[in-house]
């Protein structure tokens, strides 16, 4: 055997040994993902079988894709994936560009003092949990004293106070908002950590130029964070069918806004966990994996054209 196809083995085990003591900090979290993530996986199985609680896992009623039939052509079906994509789409939409309008504003701000009161305040809300966000956000659209009615009463564009979380049509609104508002400064922390590793004598060469800040922002500071852009929106399309759960079992505790709240997600958790029906829950939310890991791979694959992708 020739002397040179034992090299590469040889260099990964050398290089594992010399970087023992990284790897071993990552073995906790591997170790996390092993148990937490691939562990449970053994469980897809009940979607292809009659379930039932208690029951060995392996011993129960085997029925193929049945419970994926029942769920593709329950009536269900339709408003549960409109809802999904609707919401996703909106939060992509609004909640992707919005940390990185705020990192491009907050980057132009000279007042450093301004600078980390602003980045206080809006990373704030995302250690609220959706509890108190959503009682907060409750109180504020309230209609007795709610803030809102309040001010749309005084302004004279209600002659009534609104109750905005029993109205299916204002529903997507508040969701999409208060999830924006609760996530932009946290997400904004990673596109301005982009935007302080770029070379500042970028700047000071086009400012020679002639260049005012907002050409300077769209010919330097947008293409230099661009690979971080697009890492991120290939993640968001990736979880472009997590509409989301806490926020709307939350926002939606209303039973009147089930016909524009049932997302995935939520349908699961009622179906499975309220109607006891375990192997149709499974078989939808492996059906939304599925579908979920194929728009990541189409994503990555369209992203690898720029040169930039996570794989």
């Amino acid at each position: 055997m020739p002397a040179h196809l034992g090299k590469p083995k040889n260099n990964v085990v050398k290089r594992f040994f010399k970087q023992l003591d990284i790897q071993l900090m990552v073995l906790p979290a591997l170790a996390l993902i092993f148990v937490f993530a691939y562990m449970p996986m053994y469980g897809v199985l009940i979607a292809f079988q009659n379930y039932k609680l208690g029951a060995d896992l392996l011993n129960n009623d085997w029925v193929g894709f049945k419970h994926f039939q029942d769920f593709f052509t329950s009536p269900e079906f339709y408003p549960v994936m409109r809802n999904t994509i609707v919401i996703s789409f909106l939060k992509l939409v609004f909640g992707f560009p919005a940390p990185i309008i705020l990192a491009l504003m907050l980057n132009e701000v000279r007042k450093m003092v301004f600078k980390r009161v602003v980045q206080t305040i809006t990373y704030l809300p995302h250690f609220l949990s959706w509890v108190v966000i959503g009682g907060m956000v409750t109180s504020i659209l309230a209609t007795d004293n709610g803030s809102l009615n309040m001010v749309l009463e005084k302004l004279n564009f209600v002659d009534e106070p609104v109750n905005f979380l029993s109205l299916p049509e204002y529903f997507w609104s508040i969701l999409v908002t208060t999830n924006v508002w609760k996530e932009i400064g946290f997400s904004s922390i990673i596109y301005l950590a982009a935007i302080s590793g770029i070379d500042p004598h970028l700047y000071e060469a086009a400012s020679m130029d002639g260049a005012s800040r907002f050409r300077q922002m769209y010919l330097i500071t947008l293409p230099c964070i661009m690979p971080v852009v697009i890492i991120f929106m290939i993640l968001a399309i990736g979880n472009l069918l997590n509409a989301g759960f806490e926020d709307i079992l939350i926002l939606a505790s209303n039973p009147g806004l089930r016909d524009v709240s049932d997302s995935l997600d939520v349908f699961v958790v009622r179906v499975g966990i309220d109607n006891f029906r375990y192997s149709y829950a499974t078989a939808i939310g492996l059906s939304k994996a599925l579908v979920s890991v194929t728009l990541l791979t189409i994503a990555n694959l369209l992203a690898r054209r720029t040169g930039n992708s996570l794989w």
